[in-house]
């Protein structure tokens, strides 16, 4: 509404969607020119909306941030929670305590995602992933030294219970908290066209990675069994690299602050420690553009 010069509607819209008892002290008349002063910013900045838009100019780093951000989830070893029954067994479990173990692994899962809604608002997006990203490392690594030994009983519950843990920490951070950052940090005007290229590419890479875990599991193929652990260690080793160097924190950001921060370059790392006025900024020089860290 507000890019259709429909602003009455907007601020109409907008006071229905605040909770009753904090409409007294929600000024709508900001938030309302806090939108069109980003829309101007990002017209300013030659935005597009074609989907070559998504690579030129500052978009081509959003673009990149979303999709990573969307890979990290398969380059992670989450497969396996999709297999888990059938890699359970791999790991010699007999099939009824495979079954239970999945059954326990859903459970701890949905109970991770439900705690990431307040973890989110607590330790911001970029925390989490590289918090998540490092715990997942971890595990994979314990499963593949425990390899082994997979054909003691011990040791097979060992392995079994550090994918429960795998699967909590993974819905806890990762898994939940990518759907914050893919609609965050993609520019409003592209964010439908860059969510649809992440996508596609987390649906690519779950072919591929969902193909190399059934050769993995497999004892006629690959049957590489606990073993697999090492090869998605390596995978998310690569990926908590690129999280601490590209991925920035958007966490108290408005869209026009993002817009701001990206079109000048600040560091992923500095993201959170950049002080930016947005209405004081100047349009296409940022003469106001105020940093401090």
């Amino acid at each position: 509404m507000v890019r259709q010069g429909r602003f009455e509607e907007a601020k109409h819209s907008l006071l229905r969607l605040t909770t009753p008892g904090v409409s007294a002290s929600f000024d709508v008349d900001k938030t309302v020119a806090m939108m069109e002063h980003t829309t101007e910013l990002e017209k300013e900045m030659n935005t597009g909306t074609s989907y070559l838009d998504c690579f030129r100019g500052t978009d081509l780093r959003r673009t990149e941030i979303v999709c990573m951000a969307w890979l990290a989830q398969q380059v992670s070893g989450s497969t396996f929670m999709g297999q888990s029954t059938v890699f359970y067994e791999a790991a010699g479990l007999p099939k009824e305590g495979a079954f239970d173990l999945s059954i326990v692994q859903f459970c701890l899962g949905a109970i991770g995602t439900v705690l990431s809604w307040f973890a989110m608002t607590y330790f911001g997006r970029r925390t989490l992933y590289l918090f998540g990203s490092c715990t997942l490392t971890l595990i994979m690594l314990i499963v593949g030294a425990m390899a082994h030994k997979q054909d003691v009983t011990s040791y097979q519950w060992g392995i079994g219970t550090m994918l429960l843990i795998f699967t909590f920490s993974y819905d806890l951070t990762i898994g939940p908290v990518c759907y914050s950052l893919v609609a965050e940090l993609s520019s409003t005007r592209l964010k439908a066209k860059t969510i649809v290229l992440s996508r596609n590419l987390y649906n690519v890479a779950g072919i591929v990675f969902g193909t190399i875990t059934n050769y993995q599991l497999t004892p006629t193929a690959w049957n590489w069994r606990a073993y697999s652990g090492f090869f998605w260690m390596g995978t998310s080793i690569l990926m908590t690299v690129w999280i601490y160097f590209r991925l920035p924190e958007p966490k108290g950001r408005t869209y026009g602050e993002l817009d701001i921060l990206f079109e000048h370059k600040v560091s992923a790392r500095k993201f959170a420690s950049t002080n930016v006025d947005v209405f004081r900024v100047s349009i296409p020089i940022f003469a106001f553009f105020r940093v401090t860290h």
